[in-house]
């Protein structure tokens, strides 16, 4: 078990950021999470990773352990925290490795600062062209025929408030149905460790600003049916690793097509067997594997 701290940050914009900091190795690594969840989630593969790698793992804002002052509007308000964050620890070729939410935070940090981070790896990543909202029916289910347009639609949909109460009411046991239903599908975090994930997804506290941001996220050359594409994915020069599980019931395959198609001219894939949208608690050996040949 190697050593981890939990540290803290404060960042040029008033936010504090916080992150955890494995003890030795040399080869900067960069983790950033997704929905849902913050840089605790990440814990089996810290421990997992190659000692030769210093890894540090934040808390985005609004997530875990770091502030939310200041609310966010899209994808780019998450890369410019990361930023000021390499920035302030000083950290230079490093390779980001973004799951869910935070590849697409990992590819708006690549397309806006070039020349920091060597190459990405994608797990299980939000789409080039966004995570489109739907309104939620009644029995639960998305209506496929009307897609979310504004924070306000989506701050009122039916998904967005069940979530919530979840978390107000610290609800383990309706996030646990959840998380079963469409990620931990197969395998389970060990009974002590899901209470921990569980209590560290309450901690939350931009849900319905993050569904808006993915919304809204494109930097594709398509408009994605809400927004246009700003075509800043050809601005991404470095090598892409793109890992995404046979049975991902979070990210459709289109969204992993979408990537390649985007990034085609850097983008490397290899799909992950017998694995959902979390690869860390199904099949931790292929992630690390795949992770730790692709860096090098």
């Amino acid at each position: 078990m190697s050593l981890v701290t939990l540290r803290k940050v404060e960042l040029s914009n008033g936010e504090v950021l916080a992150y955890r900091e494995r003890e030795g190795g040399t080869e900067p690594v960069v983790l950033v999470h997704g929905n849902m969840t913050s840089s605790k989630h990440w814990d089996l593969l810290i421990d997992a990773l190659d000692p030769k790698y210093k890894v540090y793992a934040i808390d985005m804002r609004g997530f875990g352990e770091s502030t939310y002052n200041n609310r966010i509007t899209s994808i780019r308000d998450f890369s410019n925290d990361l930023k000021a964050f390499v920035d302030k620890l000083a950290l230079k070729d490093f390779t980001l490795v973004g799951w869910s939410t935070g590849g697409c935070v990992s590819l708006q940090f690549e397309a806006d600062h070039p020349g920091l981070c060597k190459k990405i790896v994608l797990v299980a990543s939000g789409s080039t062209r966004g995570y489109p909202m739907y309104e939620t029916k009644p029995d639960g289910t998305p209506n496929l025929e009307k897609r979310l347009k504004t924070l306000e639609e989506i701050e009122k949909d039916g998904k967005t408030v069940g979530i919530q109460h979840l978390y107000e009411t610290k609800n383990y046991e309706g996030l646990k149905e959840i998380w079963n239903a469409v990620i931990y599908t197969h395998n389970q975090p060990d009974p002590d460790k899901y209470d921990e994930y569980c209590a560290d997804m309450c901690t939350q506290r931009n849900l319905p600003d993050v569904y808006h941001a993915l919304n809204t996220f494109n930097i594709s050359k398509f408009h994605n049916g809400l927004t246009e594409g700003t075509r800043e994915a050809e601005k991404i020069q470095i090598p892409v690793l793109v890992l995404y599980g046979d049975r991902d019931y979070v990210v459709v395959e289109q969204m992993t097509q979408e990537i390649l198609e985007d990034l085609k001219h850097v983008a490397q894939f290899h799909r992950l067997k017998n694995t959902g949208h979390s690869p860390i608690i199904d099949n931790l050996e292929e992630l690390k594997e795949q992770i730790e040949k692709f860096i090098g």
